[in-house]
């Protein structure tokens, strides 16, 4: 019996240390963390300068110096069938020519945000929501007058809000978005501008001596289609090609004139951190109107045109 009673012992001993072993072997090792992130972030900021100087030079010619500063910043979030895309980009540069005041060369801030969601992780289609909001930082003049601004912060302000479907290639180098129903306003925060109905708002009224009968609205809002597209391509060593397009059409003001904005960008890389870039940025909009000089005088004009061209040299650090 007392055999038996020892026996019995060692096989419960046995048996609860067999149990603590494997429910160990069950705990992941110290230190291991086995969280997964889903947000992935990317920042770049880049710096372009560019200087001419003339000291006795015969031939003739003004000294200068041009600054652009550059950043971009994404957070975008992935999880199986969900994706969450925000685009900060923000540029500003300067100008300064010998017995020219300082002058802008470029002011400009652009936020994007694109939520989707997919029936299956197969689909590169996405359900989605897109918000769109465009700006500047500082006063514009149409040079050589600085005295009276033709634009501002937040006069304009573009913002665009609707829902539609997004293609999404996955290394997401291929964007295509359409929406039915995307809601534009334009916000001219400055009331001078206002008043005389910059930008397609709608300006002030006035009695037969001039006087003020009521203010110009600082907002105007619009419903239509709108169409943006993305698309980024190697097509060179060390040369990198992307693109920016966006089509918008009103559905109640002339349905079928079309907005176009488009921006390329040839980026030429150096090295890690020196780049050169060649730019070109395209601009018609109906509700904006062209300005001429006529005998003296600015007289309005129909919308042209609008036509910005970039090639600069400089630093950009990503990380």
């Amino acid at each position: 019996m007392k055999l038996f009673h020892f026996t019995f012992l060692c096989l419960i001993i046995s048996t609860a240390s067999f149990s603590q072993k494997i429910i160990t072997t069950l705990q992941p090792p110290p230190g291991v963390n086995d969280s997964i992130s889903h947000w992935e972030n990317k920042n770049k900021i880049g710096f372009a300068i560019s200087e001419i100087l003339f000291v006795n030079w015969n031939a003739g010619g003004v000294s200068s110096i041009s600054g652009l500063m550059k950043t971009q910043f994404n957070r975008n979030y992935s999880n199986e069938n969900t994706r969450w895309a925000n685009e900060l980009i923000m540029r500003y540069g300067l100008n300064k020519q010998d017995g020219i005041e300082l002058r802008k060369t470029e002011d400009a801030f652009q936020f994007s945000s694109t939520f989707g969601y997919r029936e299956n992780e197969k689909s590169n289609w996405y359900h989605s929501a897109k918000f769109n909001l465009n700006t500047q930082f500082t006063e514009g003049y149409k040079y050589p007058n600085k005295e009276i601004a033709v634009s501002g912060p937040f006069a304009p302000a573009y913002s665009f809000l609707g829902v539609g479907a997004e293609y999404a290639s996955e290394k997401k180098d291929r964007l295509f978005y359409f929406s039915p129903f995307t809601s534009k306003l334009t916000y001219v925060g400055n009331q001078r501008l206002a008043d005389n109905g910059a930008f397609g708002v709608p300006k002030a009224t006035y009695d037969a001596d001039g006087n003020v009968v009521s203010h110009g609205k600082k907002l105007k809002s619009e419903l239509g289609t709108l169409i943006t597209a993305y698309y980024k391509k190697q097509i060179a060593k060390n040369i990198m090609f992307e693109n920016r397009l966006s089509l918008y059409s009103d559905y109640i003001n002339k349905y079928g004139n079309v907005d176009i904005d488009y921006d390329l960008v040839l980026d030429l890389v150096v090295n890690q951190y020196v780049r050169t870039n060649i730019g070109v940025h395209i601009v018609y909009d109906d509700d904006i109107k062209a300005k001429e000089d006529i005998n003296g005088s600015q007289v309005t004009v129909g919308p042209k045109m609008q036509l910005k061209q970039v090639l600069g040299v400089g630093m950009t650090y990503t990380f």
